[in-house]
């Protein structure tokens, strides 16, 4: 009977161990840094406990799920979206907030992330269904900022904070893709054809102030060396007239270079007569008698022929 009563007083001393360990391990909390814990007592909420060491009432207090409160970031699947003209386009979301009250986020609404992504769905499908497809595609500041407000206004009671939201994409139909395709393609067109025709036309222009400063600075080049020749030919003029009076020349010379001048004077290519000018006979007389003057015996008269 004693080993019997042993055996049962070790057993009861370890569960009184085992049941110490169990109290202590519920009365003591630790919450790391950035969670809540909201703690119910007998089925009413009692507080939220906060980052560190925390004491709990064993069997009376019940801690719930801790609660992330940093910033989270959730990307929603594509929702179909009808714009105002009728047109079906597909946007997925990318919402950032941050839970500020974990007291809300518990009691104030069952499943805070499914309620933000349909708020996102149904809010985006009002804000998209007064726009067409164009203001839709180049809106999206506008888009984010309305869809943020709107979220945030409606998830301040369930103590979420809406940071931003983002469009992430938005697909139109294939039918509308090739129709902005092609579009997108023409205006391309376009742009090219202007860009040529302006690169043509400056061109055109600058080869024409080319040419017209090219004519100018040529016409002037002619005229300056036309000047300078006039004023050359002048000039030679002037120094021959200036040393044929100078020289005095006699008969004897000028026949001389009138016979010099005569063969230039016949040289042309469109000559095929030559007359023979009547002066000729005058300056050969007038070479030939300076020239026999000079010769010796050159004045006796000549002997008659023998009969």
């Amino acid at each position: 009977m004693d080993e019997v009563g042993a055996i049962i007083v070790v057993i009861v001393v370890i569960i009184v161990i085992i049941f110490v360990i169990v109290t202590l391990f519920r009365a003591i909390r630790i919450v790391p840094q950035a969670r809540a814990g909201v703690v119910e007592r007998l089925g009413r909420y009692h507080k939220t406990l906060l980052p560190g060491l925390n004491l709990l009432v064993p069997y009376v207090d019940r801690l719930r799920p801790l609660i992330d409160l940093r910033e989270q970031v959730v990307s929603f699947p594509p929702q179909p979206v009808i714009t105002e003209d009728n047109l079906v386009v597909s946007i997925d979301t990318v919402i950032y907030f941050q839970v500020t009250d974990a007291r809300a986020a518990t009691y104030e609404i069952a499943n805070y992330l499914a309620a933000v992504e349909q708020l996102t769905t149904t809010t985006l499908r009002n804000v998209v269904g007064g726009l067409n497809l164009e203001e839709v595609l180049t809106s999206r500041d506008n888009i984010n900022s309305q869809l943020r407000i709107v979220l945030d206004e409606a998830t301040g009671k369930w103590g979420i904070r809406v940071g931003r939201v983002e469009l992430k994409s938005i697909d139109p139909p294939a039918s509308i893709k090739d129709s902005m395709e092609q579009q997108m393609r023409a205006e391309r067109n376009r742009r090219a054809a202007i860009l040529t025709a302006e690169g043509t036309k400056q061109s055109e222009i600058l080869n024409a102030e080319g040419f017209k400063q090219a004519a100018i600075l040529k016409a002037e080049g002619d005229k300056q060396a036309a000047v300078l020749r006039a004023e050359g030919e002048a000039k030679a003029i002037d120094t021959v007239f200036t040393a044929i009076h100078e020289g005095k020349p006699d008969d004897l010379l000028l026949a001389y270079q009138y016979l010099q001048t005569l063969p230039l004077i016949a040289n042309g290519q469109a000559n095929k007569v030559w007359m023979i000018p009547a002066e000729l006979t005058k300056a050969l007389e007038g070479f030939s008698s300076a020239f026999g003057a000079k010769l010796p015996g050159a004045g006796a008269p000549a002997a008659p022929p023998a009969e």
